[in-house]
């Protein structure tokens, strides 16, 4: 989005957009699959993202979906011959630069095309540093792809011509306030703070509850949610991290940076979760002992941000 903004000159870093977007979010609904596996995220869905921000940013955007693959192949050449880039969704599985062993049916991937070139086109995808190409072919099984939750249905969008950049202080504080309100407030347990405390839970009876290999499978789609899809987990923690970080010089609380450091070092924690459960998948740790620090430490990270939360939602 930061990309598509800039095309039309709003300079705003991602950090900048995820935040306003309000983007920071934990979820784990174990009744809802991908991929066979309870959904578990720790963002915001891209729509409503996007939504958020051009709601509190005044930006008008342009969503286009079809009913037929040709009509949303023709109206993606149109854009992109009129030198407009587009944020596409599609199914990871058929986007063909990914590594086999990332290739999964996901229909909720988001990224940007910029242009094509003979029979591929141009992608710029938030999972990889440089951008990349995909064949005619495969993108248009990914943008349609059917079957599962979120289908694609051909999805683009775009900021129509935009208008002069607004003050950002405003929009800032609302987003925050926002997101401290979701974090902390939400009474669904499947939510927010509440949400990593349930999931917890849930990690330290897996090798019991349902054995050894279901556990490690569950286990490894978590980590693949926080480390390889998108920037994930604690990769969402370090954005909103660099977010207080600006937003501290626009609301003129140096405050927010203590806040940063201390959204970083919870970042480090997931990452700890993360490298401890990649062990136990390769069965390298000791199963239940392993299941039940994998648990202690989601538990250390849902107490320090809900204090974090707390003590951000005071300042703002």
């Amino acid at each position: 989005m930061a990309t598509l903004l800039r095309t039309r000159g709003w300079d705003l870093s991602e950090p900048m957009v995820f935040g306003i977007g309000g983007g920071l979010f934990f979820i784990h609904i174990p009744f809802l699959k991908v991929g066979g596996l309870p959904l578990t995220a720790y963002r915001d869905a891209p729509r409503i993202i996007l939504k958020n921000l051009a709601k509190r940013l005044g930006v008008p955007m342009r969503y286009e979906r079809f009913r037929n693959t040709a009509d949303g192949v023709r109206r993606l050449d149109e854009l992109l011959d009129a030198g407009i880039p587009v944020g596409l969704q599609g199914n990871i599985y058929w986007l063909s630069y990914f590594p086999a062993d990332m290739r999964f049916q996901y229909n909720g991937h988001n990224f940007v095309c910029y242009g094509r070139r003979d029979d591929h086109y141009l992608l710029s995808d938030p999972v990889f540093e440089t951008v990349v190409t995909c064949s005619a072919d495969d993108l248009a099984r990914a943008r349609f792809a059917r079957g599962g939750p979120f289908p694609p249905k051909g999805l683009i969008y775009y900021p129509d011509a935009l208008p002069r950049l607004p003050d950002l202080e405003q929009p800032v504080r609302m987003a925050v306030r926002d997101t401290c309100r979701r974090m902390l407030d939400v009474p669904i347990p499947l939510l927010g703070v509440r949400g990593i405390r349930y999931l917890a839970r849930r990690v330290g009876k897996w090798p019991s509850r349902i054995g050894e290999k279901h556990a490690r499978a569950n286990l490894a789609n978590i980590i693949r949610m926080q480390e390889e899809i998108g920037t994930g987990g604690a990769g969402f923690r370090f954005l909103y991290a660099a977010f207080l970080q600006e937003a501290a010089g626009i609301l003129g609380k140096d405050s927010l940076q203590d806040l940063s450091g201390q959204l970083t070092a919870i970042g480090d924690r997931w990452r700890e979760f993360a490298v401890l459960g990649a062990q136990v998948c390769r069965g390298r740790e000791n199963i239940e002992p392993a299941y039940g620090k994998l648990a202690e430490i989601m538990n250390d990270c849902a107490a320090r941000e809900q204090h974090l939360f707390t003590a951000l939602r005071s300042m703002v």
